[in-house]
Formats: C-alpha cells, sequence, structure tokens
C-alpha cells in the first residue's frame, strides 16, 4: 500500500513537472511571436533581385524565407530602389508576380517616392515630368494636380524640337495622338521633375534648357530658373546587357554640361534617392511602420511601445558600392551593408569596394538573406 502511494505520488510529481515545462515551452514561444523583430531589410531591385524582368541571384526563394508557411510576411523588408517611373501600386503588383510572393505598395520605395513631401508646394503649380514609363500618372497619384508629362508638352511649341519629324519611336506616336488641348503656352513652369531615366535624350535637354532658362516659358525671355528635381543620380546601373547602362545621373551631367555653357547661372538641381541619407530615413520609417502592424497582427496590444520600435540592425542588399552601400554607410548606426556580385560589383570572391567598401560581400541575394536569418538566429 505505501509502495502505491508513493508510485502516485512520483506520477503526480512528474505529471506537474511535465505541465510545468509545457507552460513554460508556450510561454516562451508565445514571447518569441509576440516581440517584434530585432531587423528589417531593404533590397535593391536592378542588379539584386532582377535582371530586366528575370529574377536572379536565388531572389524567388529567398523571398519566400521571410513569409510564413501560409504566405503571410514575418520579416519587414522594403525595395529601396532608385529606379521608376511607375506608380508604387503597380510596381509591387509586377514584383508579386515576377517574384512569387505577396508585395504591397507601401514596401515599394522608389527614386521619386519622396517627391510626394513636395504636393504641398507644388499642388496646383504647372509642373512637367520627365521620363519612361508613367511620369505624370506617378505625380497626379502623389498628388499633383496640374501635372504634364514632357512629350506633351513639347507638342504645345512648334518646332521647338527641330529633329521631331525624323523621330518615328512609339513614345512620338503616343504623345502626337493625345486629346488634350495645349492650353498652356502663356503658362510658366513652376518646377520640372526627372521622375525617370528620359527616353529621348536630345528633345528633354532642349526643352528643359528652354524652361529652366526662361523662368518657365520656352521662346520668352531670360527669367529665374524654376526648382528641378531629379529621383536619383545614378550615373550607371545593370541591366539586361552584359555591360553597365547609362543611368539618370548620366543625363543630369549631359543637361548640367550644356546648361552652365549657354547660361551665366549654374544650373541648380535637387536629387533624391539613394546614396541620399534622406531615401534611407525613409526607408527606416517604413520598415517600423511594417514592424509595427506584423506585431499588431499578433493581436499584441502595448501601447506604450506603438511606433517606437527600435531597429538593432537594417540591412541595405545592394549590388551598387557608390550608391547602395555609400548609401548605408553614411546613413549609419543601424545600417548594414551587404554587396552582392550579380550587379554594378563584380570583384572576385575575396574583393570589396576600395573606397565604400561594404560590411559583408556574397555572391547572391540568396547568400544574403542566408546570411541575416543565420545571423539573427545566433543574436536572438
Amino acid at each position: 500500500m505505501i509502495h502505491l502511494q508513493m508510485l502516485r505520488k512520483s506520477s503526480q510529481t512528474r505529471s506537474r513537472k511535465q505541465l510545468s515545462r509545457l507552460f513554460s515551452t508556450i510561454s516562451q514561444l508565445s514571447s518569441q511571436q509576440s516581440k517584434q523583430p530585432s531587423f528589417g531589410i531593404a533590397f535593391d531591385i536592378d542588379g539584386v533581385v532582377l535582371r530586366g524582368n528575370t529574377p536572379i541571384g536565388g531572389a524567388p526563394q529567398a523571398l519566400r524565407r521571410l513569409y510564413d508557411d501560409s504566405g503571410v510576411l514575418k520579416i519587414p523588408f522594403v525595395f529601396l530602389t532608385n529606379g521608376g517611373g511607375l506608380r508604387e501600386s503597380k510596381r509591387a503588383a509586377e514584383l508579386s508576380e515576377l517574384l512569387g510572393v505577396k508585395i504591397s505598395p507601401s514596401q515599394i520605395l522608389q527614386g521619386h517616392s519622396p517627391f510626394k513631401q513636395l504636393v504641398n508646394r507644388f499642388e496646383n503649380e504647372l509642373i512637367v515630368a520627365v521620363g519612361k514609363g508613367e511620369p505624370a500618372a506617378v505625380m497626379s497619384e502623389y498628388g499633383f494636380k496640374n501635372v504634364i508629362p514632357i512629350d506633351e508638352y513639347a507638342l504645345c511649341f512648334d518646332n521647338i524640337d527641330p529633329l521631331a519629324p525624323y523621330k518615328k519611336w512609339s513614345t512620338m506616336e503616343a504623345a502626337v495622338n493625345s486629346t488634350r488641348k495645349c492650353s498652356i503656352n502663356f503658362d510658366r513652369v513652376q518646377a520640372a521633375f526627372v521622375v525617370s531615366d528620359s527616353v529621348d535624350w536630345s528633345r528633354d535637354i532642349q526643352v528643359l534648357c528652354d524652361i529652366l532658362r526662361t523662368g518657365g516659358l520656352p521662346g520668352s525671355e531670360e527669367g529665374p530658373q524654376p526648382p528641378l528635381y531629379f529621383a536619383h543620380d545614378d550615373l550607371k546601373y545593370q541591366g539586361v546587357f552584359p555591360s553597365e547602362r547609362f543611368g539618370m545621373g548620366a543625363f543630369r551631367m549631359a543637361l548640367e554640361s550644356i546648361f552652365n555653357s549657354i547660361h551665366t547661372e549654374a544650373l541648380k538641381y535637387t536629387s533624391l534617392g539613394k546614396p541620399n541619407p534622406v531615401a534611407f530615413k525613409n526607408a527606416e520609417v517604413v520598415l517600423k511602420q511594417l514592424a509595427s502592424s506584423l506585431y499588431h497582427d499578433l493581436n499584441v496590444v502595448d501601447l506604450a511601445n506603438s511606433g517606437s520600435h527600435v531597429f538593432q540592425t537594417l540591412y541595405m542588399i545592394g549590388d551598387n558600392p557608390l550608391v547602395d552601400i555609400k548609401g548605408a554607410r553614411q546613413a549609419g548606426n543601424p545600417w548594414f551593408p551587404i554587396l552582392t556580385r550579380t550587379g554594378v560589383f563584380k570583384g572576385d570572391r575575396h574583393s570589396n569596394h576600395a573606397e565604400f567598401p561594404a560590411n559583408l560581400v556574397v555572391d547572391t541575394v540568396e547568400d544574403a538573406v542566408n546570411f541575416i536569418l543565420r545571423n539573427e538566429l545566433i543574436k536572438s
């Protein structure tokens, strides 16, 4: 009888210990799930996750690791790119299809995204938008109410582009077929925005010089230069062609050189996008918002810490030392720049960029994500 009581007591003790361990495990899991992520990731696009419209470097499988099994985002990340010309909603839909994961418009930070901050200044003013894609639609979606693409603007002035009769490509045809009436011949342009890469350098440089030299009214006398904004200042980028292609920075250099040769005062302009610290600060703000939304999706209420999330590390994965790595280094803590060899940078396995070295150099974006997840697992 005594032996039986001892067995029962021993069994009850084991049960209590097992129950205690179970509750402890559940508590730890709950604590881990309710804890906001201590890190975030910013991906460049061209030369890192895509080349043209083709995924590279194991990008689809790398990105899938940032979601749970049901396809819900678990690690906050954004695309921080100097590319553009499309609305963020359209770019998000395209990337979702190409990469096989659900990407929201809020995760798309393009070179021209900071133009939103200038709406209050130019909301109802006449502005000209330059670039491939749909630059005027982009600016309209941001809230600018009187924006015209340079394709259409050039048609409002007879003979402003002396080479127009020799141009047969689709951009000119689309502009010629436009039904908008040119009622702006006597309105001064208040600002010019280079939203994406210029499709027609000769015309755009000519028309921009006319606008900027005359106070916003081509064909009139010289006047104060209207503000000029560039979405970014990339000299080159990695496209589908094996060697790099000229970017918006090259166009800016050509425009500036010509303008300064024909005008007494030097060209004044503002360039946004990487490596401007503003681009990285904006990315950090968006990543914090993403982290908070993930946190609240877990039904955890912590009003005291809402919106005050602090990252231990923010990883920038890019292919261009002069843009991605330089920008992350200048932004400082908590940014951790990672350089891939799939784009502009093509060094060997033991090399880094001399002037703007990354904290880590890897072959592909998949290698970068593997490192990040291993590193964060060790830290946790």
